[in-house]
């Protein structure tokens, strides 16, 4: 499948299926990539304009946080300690940080300064080898595993640093929903080449299940994110009418989730053998 970066380049790139069965690849991957993400749009943090679309934004913003807290709240204990891998901005890092011995990594300079100016307790890190081995309860990754290339390098940390049951939080994409089947090659959440991995749900456990080191314990559905991939999907195809589109569309990518459970973006809750 053939897919442009709609979003900066307008280049063309290919998705094909890996050796795991539901795991897609873009190819070619730029060597200089970092490049694909030099835009102002891209920037994960939003400045407070008080505007009625920023009050909206951020009121949906802190129902998604409140979701993802509860899912570390209904499996680790208070004090636990967190690691936000990718943590952008530190929104996620904020909002928890006093629930939880919270960290934050994040490569990015800019961001990684972001999410120093907002936090009080939890610590932002460039470098995840600062974390001892076998002292973490959690790690977090939302919207963030598909853009590494080296996943097996980074599973295989991951699990270093977990405790045993430590748990592997993973938010992707779901290129099997609704959306992403009406859309086709417009559907945003695609965003090559940021993200070099797509991952069906199957593709996922399959992933997981081939991997003796993990265990797939529960999948639960990011339903908001139908929303603003099909608003973005609307804006690429050049909808005038791309708010109301993305809400109808959003809505029907919702409830046939409901029966099929494809919905638009998946969490993996990931178990430490």
């Amino acid at each position: 499948m053939k897919i442009k970066d709609h979003f900066l380049s307008q280049e063309i790139f290919e998705i094909k299926e890996t050796e795991t069965k539901g795991v897609f690849k873009t190819t070619p991957i730029p060597s200089n990539i970092s490049r694909y993400y030099e835009s102002e749009d891209y920037i994960s943090h939003h400045q407070d304009s008080g505007s009625m679309k920023e009050k909206l934004y951020k009121f949906l913003q802190s129902f998604n946080l409140q979701y993802k807290k509860n899912i570390l709240v209904d499996r680790i204990k208070k004090g636990s300690k967190v690691l936000d891998y990718g943590c952008g901005a530190g929104e996620f890092v904020k909002y928890i940080e006093n629930d939880f011995e919270t960290y934050g990594f994040e490569p990015d300079s800019d961001a990684r300064k972001a999410a120093k100016g907002k936090i009080t307790k939890a610590s932002i890190l460039d470098n995840i080898n600062k974390i001892e081995e076998k002292t973490l309860d959690a790690i977090t990754l939302w919207h963030v595993f598909e853009h590494i290339e080296n996943q097996d390098e980074m599973l295989a940390i991951f699990h270093g640093k977990l405790k045993e049951k430590g748990i592997l939080v993973i938010a992707v994409p779901n290129p099997t929903s609704y959306d992403a089947k009406h859309y086709k090659e417009y559907w945003a959440a695609y965003d090559v080449p940021r993200h070099i991995y797509h991952f069906s749900k199957k593709g996922m456990e399959n992933l997981i299940s081939k991997n003796p080191d993990w265990k797939m314990r529960k999948i639960k559905p990011l339903v908001l994110d139908s929303y603003y991939i099909s608003m973005l999907s609307e804006k690429y195809k050049k909808s005038p009418l791309f708010w109301i589109k993305a809400m109808v569309y959003g809505t029907i990518s919702n409830a046939k989730a409901l029966f099929s459970n494809e919905f638009s973006s998946l969490i993996y809750i990931i178990e430490k053998r």
